[in-house]
């Protein structure tokens, strides 16, 4: 089940979990998304909530509706890419910001990094 997280809205949590998905392949560009109502349920959430979702993909460009019909995921060929690279960057930001409240040195998280990186590949 899908945890959620304190501070952050959960509709951007949700489409923050479709777009993990695309990335990673369990959804892939033409698509079709699940109705709102299947999102509803799986994530436990107000219809809408998925609604509001399926507007921001699509305000963003990673989708598109055909009413009666569904709410589809572009045929974009550099979406996935795209989508790959910015939440990198998220990621990298986020990561580097807390790193730096804790007082970390760079020396020292790229040590550690390294570590559980190759340490991570034994346990896979």
């Amino acid at each position: 089940m899908f945890q959620f997280l304190d501070g952050i809205p959960i509709y951007q949590q949700i489409a923050g979990e479709l777009k993990r998905r695309l990335i990673c392949g369990q959804l892939v560009p033409g698509a079709k998304l699940p109705s709102v109502r299947e999102i509803a349920e799986e994530f436990k959430v107000n219809p809408n909530t998925v609604q509001r979702v399926y507007m921001e993909l699509e305000k963003e460009g990673l989708t598109y509706t055909e009413r009666g019909v569904g709410t589809f995921l572009r045929e974009d060929s550099f979406m996935v890419d795209r989508l790959k690279q910015e939440e990198a960057v998220k990621l990298r930001a986020r990561f580097i910001t807390e790193a730096k409240k804790l007082g970390l040195g760079l020396d020292e998280v790229i040590r550690d990094i390294k570590q559980e990186w190759i340490g991570g590949e034994k346990n896979d």
